[in-house]
């Protein structure tokens, strides 16, 4: 499979923000990042969207915002007279001095969480659509009012996380602030491959199996077996993506010790067989 390409995306020091406006769009731009933010409004066709590890299906009109070095592709119909508008701004807005004030304090969470991918609600969607447009039409300095404005109203809309927050067990760590969190993430990482029990992981704490579940759960907000099969789950899209490995080699490789599990899990927690989401991937990459 071809890799997932980095885009260079072309703004300045001195920029805020870049509109790229595309009626009638194509949609043959493969799977890629960048090292920007990205809102990206699809009206007046269908098809799907690629976000990590989530594939999904859109009709009509679609909205997402993208975060920073998040793999992200679109492919519709190409039906006369659709239409894109993509927004796209550097990371380092987030670290602004201003979002640690009280009044962007819902713009920064925003930005935040848009590090795994937002998508929109169809009736936020129609309710930003006039706005995000009204972008594309404006000059000079009220342009950026209505940009912040915009981001205030993602802030408060109707939205869910495209991809799942424990597939990087870096995030855990960073969210639970816990040594011993940190300590059996650091092994699940090296680990995930290998057969792991509940007690392996609880020896690492010095608490009793019993314990350790308690604990893992009132830190987490899931069981530890939920957890590992979900961070397997993201390894094997990662393999499906970027390897030529058969299905069977993923799924023993990513640490489950039995197929039909692993197909069962898979589609439960993807909406696809592997094989249908390495297909609709592939489909994606090799139009680049």
């Amino acid at each position: 499979m071809k890799e997932i390409q980095k885009e260079i995306i072309p703004i300045g020091k001195e920029d805020l923000f870049i509109v790229l406006d595309h009626p009638n769009a194509d949609f043959d731009y493969a799977i890629h990042y960048h090292d920007e933010y990205e809102i990206n409004l699809v009206m007046g066709t269908s098809g799907k969207r690629f976000v990590g590890d989530s594939i999904e299906s859109f009709d009509d009109i679609d909205l997402a915002m993208i975060g920073p070095r998040l793999p992200h592709a679109w492919r519709g119909d190409t039906i006369e007279g659709n239409h894109v508008i993509t927004i796209q701004f550097s990371d380092s807005l987030l670290t602004m001095p201003i979002m640690e004030r009280r009044l962007f304090s819902q713009i920064r969470g925003l930005l935040i969480e848009a590090q795994k991918g937002l998508s929109f609600s169809k009736s936020a969607t129609q309710k930003l659509k006039e706005k995000i447009l009204n972008i594309t039409r404006m000059q000079g300095f009220q342009t950026v009012l209505e940009f912040f404005s915009l981001l205030n109203d993602l802030a408060i809309a109707d939205r869910y996380v495209l991809v799942s927050n424990r597939y990087d067990t870096r995030d855990t760590v960073m969210t639970t602030k816990s040594r011993r969190i940190a300590k059996v993430c650091e092994y699940m990482e090296q680990h995930y491959s290998d057969d792991i029990s509940l007690s392996d992981v609880a020896a690492l704490t010095d608490m009793s199996p019993s314990a350790f579940s308690h604990f893992f759960k009132s830190k987490t907000n899931t069981r530890f077996i939920d957890y590992l099969n979900e961070l397997r789950i993201a390894k094997a899209c990662n393999l499906l993506t970027q390897s030529s490995q058969t299905i069977s080699e993923i799924c023993y490789g990513c640490g489950f010790n039995n197929m039909s599990n692993f197909l069962r899990l898979f589609k439960k927690k993807k909406g696809q067989t592997p094989t249908e989401y390495r297909d609709d991937i592939s489909r994606m990459l090799i139009k680049y």
